[in-house]
C-alpha cells in the first residue's frame, strides 16, 4: 500500500515524500517584498514533500489584501532568491503560487487607486484585508471593472513574465492560482462572469483565459515545472458555477495534454466542509476523465486532511496530500504524522500579519 512518506516524481519535481504545504496567506511581506523571517518560515517546514508558497500577485493589479507578496519587481525576486536558497540548504522543494486576486481587490490596494478588475462588472459578496500600523482590518471589497478584450493578452503575458522571475529566482516550479474565486476562477464561473464576448457564456470561452495562461506559462518554463489549482465548488469570494461538473471534466481535457506536474483540487469548501449538500461534485470522474483525456500529472487533493484521511485518498488513486492548518503550527509536520502526533494547535488571532509570533516560533518535536 502506498504511504505518505513514499517518494514520488511530479513532473520534473523529484519529492521525498506525498506531503505537501499548502498555500497559506499570513500577511508577512510589507511592500510585497519577501523578507528573511519567511526564508525562516520557510525552511522550517522543508521536510515535506513539496512546499507550496502563499498566493503571490503576479502585476500590482493583481494585489488584493495588504503585505502578500509579489513577483513583479526586482526586489521582490531578490527576496525570493533568499527564501528558495534557505528551503534548498534545507534540503526541500518549492513552487510559488502564482495569484492575480480580480476582484477580490480593494482600491487602496491597487494602482493609483483604481478600480480592481474582473470578468464582469459584479462586485464581489467577500472581504478582503487592509493592515495599518500593523494591525489588520477585513473590509469589503471594492466595485471592479470589466476587462476589456484588447487586456487580456496583456493579463496572460503577467502569468508568463512572473513564471519566467519565478525561475530566476530559485523556485522549483510554479503552481497556477485558478481557484477560490479569484480571477481565473472567476472567468470559470458563470456567477461571475457574464461577458458575451470570446470570454464568456459557453464552457469553451469561459475556460479560455485558464487555457491562455496555462498554455503560456507552461511553453515559457515547461510543464514539467507546472501545477495548477482548482476549486470546483467552494463559495469562497463568491464566484459559483451553475453546472461545475462539465465545466472542470472540460478544464480536464484542456490540461491534459500540457504535460503538467500536478493538478491541485480542493475538496469542497475552502476550509470548510469536504461535502456540500446542494452541490455534490464526482472529483473521482474528473480524474478518470483527465487521465483518459491523456493526462498523466500527478494527483493531489486537499481540504481538511488528517493521517487517517490521507491515507484512505492514497488507497483511492491520489498521489500527493496538502495540509493547510496543520502546517501553520507544526513546522515538522513530516515527523509527527509518521509517530501521529502530538501536534500543536494553530493561532488564529497571529494568521493574518505580525511578526515571529505565530509564525516561527510554534516549537519543534525535538524542542518540545
Amino acid at each position: 500500500m502506498t504511504t505518505l512518506f513514499e517518494p514520488i516524481s511530479a513532473g520534473r519535481l523529484q519529492l521525498a515524500n506525498r506531503i505537501v504545504m499548502a498555500p497559506l496567506t499570513r500577511n508577512r511581506a510589507p511592500g510585497a517584498v519577501p523578507t528573511p523571517l519567511m526564508a525562516t518560515y520557510y525552511a522550517q517546514r522543508a521536510s515535506a514533500g513539496l512546499l507550496i508558497t502563499e498566493a503571490t500577485a503576479i502585476s500590482h493589479q493583481g494585489q488584493g489584501y495588504s503585505d502578500v507578496p509579489g513577483l513583479y519587481a526586482p526586489e521582490q525576486i531578490e527576496g525570493w532568491k533568499r527564501v528558495t536558497q534557505a528551503v534548498h540548504q534545507a534540503g526541500g522543494k518549492i513552487v510559488v503560487q502564482l495569484w492575480h486576486v480580480g476582484r477580490v481587490s480593494h482600491t487602496e490596494l491597487q494602482p493609483d487607486g483604481g478600480a480592481p478588475v474582473a470578468p464582469s462588472a459584479i462586485r464581489a459578496k467577500t472581504k478582503t484585508v487592509l493592515i495599518k500600523e500593523g494591525v489588520p482590518t477585513f473590509v469589503e471589497t471594492s466595485e471592479p471593472r470589466a476587462l476589456a478584450l484588447d487586456e487580456m493578452p496583456g493579463i496572460v503575458d503577467d502569468y508568463r513574465r512572473a513564471a519566467l522571475a519565478a525561475i530566476e529566482a530559485g523556485f522549483d516550479g510554479v503552481e497556477i492560482h485558478a481557484a477560490n474565486g479569484y480571477l481565473i476562477d472567476q472567468f470559470l464561473k458563470t456567477g461571475s462572469n457574464q461577458r458575451t464576448d470570446a470570454y464568456g457564456g459557453s464552457i469553451e470561452n469561459r475556460a479560455r483565459l485558464l487555457q491562455e495562461v496555462t498554455q503560456a506559462v507552461t511553453d515559457a518554463i515547461g510543464g514539467d515545472r507546472t501545477g495548477i489549482r482548482l476549486s470546483p465548488v467552494t463559495p469562497a469570494n463568491d464566484a459559483l458555477d451553475t453546472d461545475p461538473q462539465p465545466l472542470f471534466e472540460h478544464v480536464m481535457r484542456l490540461l491534459a495534454p500540457m504535460g503538467l506536474a500536478y493538478v491541485h483540487f480542493i475538496e469542497g469548501a475552502t476550509g470548510g466542509p469536504r461535502e456540500i449538500a446542494d452541490r455534490p461534485f464526482d472529483y473521482l470522474a474528473l480524474r478518470e476523465t483527465f487521465r483518459t483525456a491523456g493526462g498523466r500529472a500527478a494527483w493531489m487533493v486537499n481540504n481538511g486532511y488528517d493521517l487517517a484521511l490521507a491515507e484512505k485518498s492514497l488507497e483511492q488513486g491520489a498521489d500527493l496530500i496538502a495540509f493547510g492548518k496543520l502546517y501553520i503550527a507544526n513546522p515538522d509536520l513530516v515527523q509527527r504524522l509518521k509517530q501521529s502526533g502530538p501536534f500543536n494547535e494553530p493561532d488564529r488571532a497571529t494568521f493574518y500579519g505580525g511578526g515571529e509570533k505565530g509564525y516561527t516560533d510554534y516549537p519543534a518535536l525535538a524542542a518540545a
